[in-house]
């Protein structure tokens, strides 16, 4: 093959450039809410992401890799050409990476997996045209842009409310709270141990049925609900009075709204002499209501459940750690995969139906997404940490399951999910579920654009890019 060399070393640029875009974007929206919630620092997210991240990248990621992502196009259309198929890859990475790039300068969560899909379906209508794309399997992607952020917002609402009606609305939320948490890791470790074995660790080809994958994580869900049982024992507020007299301001101002509406509705089929009556009591009421609402506004601004929330730091930097490796392991392929094509087309002058993927992109493209990440993914962090609503570390912990747990049921249904939509999607619904009034509509407007236009954004930069080095090659 002619320009051999030259062809190998723009795969190796382009694909670490492409790494280095999804620590700057996917990553970052993995992290993002941990820091948003306070839960980590951005130097100590950064850490912690790089750490795991690079683990699951290079010891779990996939060694070997579609040569065209996601079967969009048909290898064979190449078997003729092999030139032109390495070309349409470094098109398809370079493409990609630079709406990423594009989408992060503006803080826009987006999936790297459908821009590096809308780069191949361009590079390949430029060659094939229009039939050469898969165009069944593009409706199925799309179709993610429903399921993903639907799913995980549904499950992350349903979790906060519960976590609300448990722990926060009880008179004494510290004590709820350490009764609770048992459960709720016993539930986090099952979920993240299934995480990893239809997600996280599918490279290793462990072939667990669902029961047995079931039964093991739930053996690891114990063990983390018995330890925790065991450091929750003796825990108690420091400052418990103060504490509890907050949460029985809260409790009662809720009561008293709950008995605000019963008095409604009897007044409203009560006759003229008892609706008097009703009037008098439903004025005490609200005049009570809104003086015990007051108190517990006033308490907590302090904040009034710091000790509470401390337990969902915990909690929430354990499924980030989970999110994280899980993440690395398999989209590393998005940058590696089409970079690992290239390289061994340009070697072997063949188009094969599948790549091995070497250790040294394993390394090149672990590494990328760190750098990426620490150097880059600050904004898209504080997109997704602060400007879609306001989180707490209960708030965050709500979101960070419900993808998770979307992230298990999808892979077991095969369902064609982002890992991006999905966590964007859970902090809505722990938004929605503290009202409309509590999301930024605009910054969730900015986004679904962005996710509608990114795989035709990825399409035409790829058509571009790829009749510009069909220039040159």
């Amino acid at each position: 093959m002619e320009y051999q060399t030259t062809l190998i070393v723009l795969a190796l640029v382009f694909g670490f450039y492409m790494a280095w875009n999804i620590g700057a974007n996917d990553v970052a929206s993995a992290m993002g809410t941990s820091v948003g919630s306070g839960a980590l620092t951005f130097k100590r997210a950064v850490i912690l992401a790089a750490i795991l991240e690079f683990a699951g990248a290079f010891f779990v990621g996939s060694h070997v890799s579609d040569t065209v992502r996601k079967g969009i196009v048909d290898p064979a259309l190449f078997a003729g050409d092999p030139q032109s198929f390495v070309l349409g890859m470094l098109s398809a990475l370079l493409a990609a990476g630079l709406w990423l790039q594009f989408a992060s300068r503006f803080g826009w969560p987006v999936s790297t997996t459908h821009s590096i899909i809308g780069a191949i379906i361009g590079f390949g209508i430029v060659y094939g045209g229009m039939s050469a794309v898969h165009w069944d399997k593009v409706s199925t992607i799309a179709a993610s842009w429903v399921i993903s952020p639907l799913m995980s917002g549904t499950i992350s609402f349903i979790v906060f409310q519960i976590v609300l009606h448990r722990v926060f609305y009880r008179a004494d939320p510290v004590e709820a709270v350490r009764k609770f948490t048992p459960y709720m890791v016993f539930i986090v470790l099952m979920i993240m141990t299934l995480v990893m074995v239809f997600k996280g660790l599918k490279n290793l080809h462990l072939d667990l049925s669902f029961s047995l994958a079931l039964l093991v994580s739930s053996g690891v869900g114990l063990l983390g609900a018995l330890l925790s049982y065991v450091l929750l024992r003796n825990y108690k507020s420091d400052d418990k009075e103060e504490e509890q007299q907050q949460a029985r301001e809260l409790y009662v101002a809720r009561a008293l709204q709950r008995s605000t509406k019963h008095l409604l509705r009897a007044q409203r089929a009560a006759d003229s002499d008892t609706r008097d009556t009703i009037d008098s009591i439903l004025e005490l009421t609200q005049a009570t209501t809104d003086t015990s609402s007051k108190r517990a506004n006033l308490g907590s601004s302090r904040p009034e459940f710091r000790r509470t929330e401390r337990i969902f730091i915990y909690l929430q930097i354990l499924t980030a750690c989970f999110i994280a490796f899980a993440h690395g392991a398999n989209d590393v392929a998005n940058a590696i995969g089409p970079l690992s094509a290239a390289v061994q087309t340009a070697q072997d002058g063949l188009v094969a139906a599948k790549a091995t993927v070497p250790l040294w992109a394993l390394l090149l493209g672990g590494t990328g997404i760190v750098i990426g990440l620490a150097t880059y993914g600050w904004k898209v962090m504080e997109t997704v940490g602060k400007k879609i609503t306001a989180l707490t570390p209960s708030r965050g912990f709500c979101a960070q399951f419900g993808a998770a747990t979307t992230i298990v049921i999808a892979s077991k249904l095969a369902l064609p999910i982002s890992t991006t939509h999905t966590l964007v999607g859970a902090v809505l619904g722990v938004g929605l579920a503290r009202g409309i009034g509590a999301i930024n509509l605009t910054t969730v407007r900015d986004i679904a654009v962005s996710w509608v236009i990114t795989i035709p954004a990825g399409a035409l930069l790829a058509i571009v890019i790829y009749m510009t080095l069909g220039l040159f090659f």
